[in-house]
């Protein structure tokens, strides 16, 4: 280790005292077939396989330790190589991000990155070939330091392999941006780190990692290490041939460049600078020189690492792996009473999907109800067809289909259905009137300590359960479409919800895995209640008079999933037209009910846009339809009235105590409505904008919380 290392990976240990240290243990064994003499390198912070091994100060010198003693035998000659690889089912996650949100000095985040590479980058230089065994998930920096081996395998039993920092809002720091487009290609890079990162940190599989050429070979799970180490004799001994495509750095390097900027603005519009500054170090790439790209790498890191964006990334990521872990709020889980029968009132789409989660996770049987039995087996149908695609998908063998069929079952009889049901969910039409007849029927036949829920997306649970004999067993249950994808599920407390209740749903949303937020029953509760106000303001800047697309690009800085009216197509303009008029009623003063959207619905338009094209363009039909006043506003002033009308919304719901604190907002909007996790949901970006200030008179967070602690 040089002196200066030492130093570096001495003083960022002192400003992270709480570090989960990884060890690197060295051990010797004789390669098969003659080939000598070896030395594998284990990475292992002792604990098991739900506490992935990690880098931070301490850890990188402890590998720094390990490689001097391996430098060393191979100087001497006593070994033929080096071999890394990591404790069962994890090789190792990366940089130690808990260490990464304690940075202050921009001083402090550069040593970070060049301790980093000053230890991965001495593997590259070693006198014996060095080889990366990816024997378990594998991300960051954990990819990072088998790129700078000369040969790597992979298993494949590895769950997850990445390179997610510009996700989060850094960029591959220790290498990653520079060796991997030199590996692989720049157009295969760009895959890897800009879109990949940019489609909600999608995965690659053992497969992938072989065919895109980041390994040179795949082995099966069972006996990964032992296949390694024999085809590293192989290789050691001349029998197998490494041979890598040449790399092109002509045009194509830089088309794939330009490719990934195309990816970057259609994803974040500017807004988060990450996947910009990775790109720049990737093109800076196409002439090879690896020390000026890790240089390039170790300012960037910096950079962003004393960036709001990243503190807002971090804010996320610490959002959806721990608070949605432990709601707040929730009563003590051992009140929770056992489900072992689910009854779904409707057998509609919405109906059907609950159904089929709740097949799914819990196992158990379920009876979809309905006004005839067509409807009723139109529902059951859609379960069964789902089993079969994931039976086709080999995502579960015949006899789990055959079980998961036979335990679903739809009935007329409301009293036949769910006179042993410890849990009955309605999913009917959004009208008070229906919902209440239906839980007063259900009622009527349910056990008595039944759960009651409600999928309401924007009604009062209370008043819904208020002309029941036993109120306090109903709950809003609030899922968010697909759910099979949105994780977000708001538990809405009435206002006689017993405890017993409230736990029993909480309990179910974690055996469902879903993120359970709990919300008070306010009008439209979190999500919804946000959205329309969001809408409303869009929608009435366009009544006012400004053109569709200006309003539409204005909103492009907050990097939504997509834009405010292909959300409304999505979501349904009668639909959205119902919400915003339910929250008219509650709050007249801030909900407004556009005119045009009305005129839309009552036109039987399914949205504003038609896609003849392949791409949005207003349908000339919507247009016809639309009656704007002469305001024309800019982009710049849409921003700011939308995001002012957010602001003020949000300030306004935790005035009023609709969930515990702002963080739950966040969490809410990132896993129920795809909103961006480089901004952290909504309240960072409001924070940092200055938004928040400006309408409220104060911020949302606390210092340090989602950004750089002063």
């Amino acid at each position: 280790m040089s002196t200066s290392t030492a130093e570096l990976l001495k003083g960022a240990a002192e400003l992270f005292p709480d570090e989960v240290v990884t060890q690197a243990h060295v051990r010797h064994l004789d390669l098969p077939a003659g080939a000598g003499r070896f030395a594998l390198v284990t990475l292992d912070n002792g604990l098991d396989h739900t506490k992935p091994t990690t880098f931070g100060p301490q850890s990188l010198a402890n590998l720094d330790k390990a490689i001097d003693q391996v430098e060393k035998e191979a100087a001497e000659g006593s070994i033929v190589g080096v071999g890394v690889t990591g404790k069962p089912f994890i090789f190792a996650v990366g940089a130690d991000l808990k260490g990464v949100e304690l940075l202050k000095q921009h001083a402090d985040a550069v040593a970070i990155g060049k301790g980093g590479h000053d230890v991965f980058k001495r593997l590259a230089t070693l006198a014996v070939p060095t080889f990366a065994y990816y024997n378990g998930a594998a991300m960051g920096g954990g990819v990072e330091v088998g790129l700078h081996c000369a040969y790597r395998t992979v298993s494949k039993a590895v769950p997850a392999f990445s390179l997610p920092e510009v996700f989060l809002g850094l960029v591959p720091g220790w290498g990653g941006c520079t060796l991997l487009p030199n590996l692989i290609g720049a157009d295969r890079a760009v895959s890897v780190i800009i879109e990949n990162s940019l489609n909600q940190n999608r995965q690659l599989k053992a497969k992938q990692v072989l065919e895109l050429g980041i390994a040179d070979a795949l082995f099966e799970g069972a006996d990964f290490l032992e296949q390694s180490l024999a085809w590293t004799a192989s290789v050691l001994n001349g029998d197998t041939e490494v041979s890598r495509p040449e790399v092109d750095r002509g045009t194509a390097w830089d088309e794939a460049v330009a490719r990934g900027r195309a990816i970057a603005d259609s994803k974040v519009h500017g807004a988060a600078p990450a996947a910009y500054r990775a790109l720049d170090i990737i093109a800076a790439a196409k002439d090879g020189d690896l020390q000026a790209g890790y240089d390039a790498e170790d300012t960037a890191l910096a950079d962003l690492i004393m960036s709001g964006e990243l503190r807002s990334g971090l804010y996320a990521f610490n959002l959806v792996n721990k608070r949605a872990k432990r709601p707040a709020g929730a009563p003590d889980k051992s009140l929770a009473r056992p489900v072992s029968k689910v009854g779904v009132v409707g057998a509609g789409l919405m109906a059907s999907q609950l159904a089929l989660l709740f097949l799914r996770r819990l196992e158990v049987p379920v009876v979809l109800t309905d006004i005839d039995q067509a409807r009723i087996d139109k529902g059951v149908g859609y379960v069964h067809a789902e089993i079969d695609k994931l039976l086709g998908k080999g995502r579960i063998n015949q006899d789990k289909a055959n079980r998961l069929k036979g335990l679903v079952s739809g009935v007329l009889d409301k009293a036949e259905g769910f006179a042993d049901a410890d849990f009955v969910i309605e999913a009917v039409f959004e009208e008070m009137g229906v919902k209440q007849q239906v839980f007063a029927e259900v009622e009527a036949v349910a056990p008595a300590h039944a759960i009651l829920a409600t999928n309401t997306s924007s009604l009062s649970v209370s008043e819904m359960a208020s002309k029941l004999k036993h109120p306090e067993r109903v709950v809003g249950f609030h899922f968010f479409n697909p759910v099979a994808v949105l994780p977000l599920l708001e538990i809405v407390r009435g206002e006689q919800t017993d405890d017993a209740s409230l736990a029993t749903a909480f309990g179910v949303a974690k055996k469902l895995k879903k993120t359970a937020v709990l919300v008070k029953d306010a009008p439209a509760f979190v999500v919804n209640r946000i959205l329309t106000r969001f809408m409303g303001e869009i929608q009435n800047i366009i009544d006012e008079g400004t053109p569709v697309a200006t309003a539409e690009k204005a909103v492009e800085p907050l990097g939504l999933p997509m834009s405010p009216l292909v959300l409304l197509e999505l979501v349904g303009p009668a639909i959205g037209l119902h919400v915003s008029e339910t929250l008219h009623g509650a709050f007249p003063d801030r909900f407004t009910v556009s005119p045009n959207l009305k005129a839309v619905v009552e036109a039987g338009k399914r949205g504003f846009y038609v896609y003849d094209s392949g791409k949005p363009e207003l349908d000339p039909e919507v247009a016809a339809l639309l009656k704007q006043g002469d305001t024309v506003l800019t982009e710049e002033q849409v921003l700011e009235r939308v995001t002012g009308a957010v602001a003020q919304e949000i300030g306004l719901m935790l005035d009023e105590g609709v969930v515990a604190e702002a963080q739950d907002i966040d969490l809410c909007l990132i896993t129920g409505a795809g909103w961006p996790f480089h901004l952290g949901g909504i309240t960072p970006y409001l924070d940092r904008a200055g938004v928040a200030e400006r309408v409220n008179g104060k911020p949302f967070l606390a210092p340090g919380v989602a950004s750089v602690p002063a």
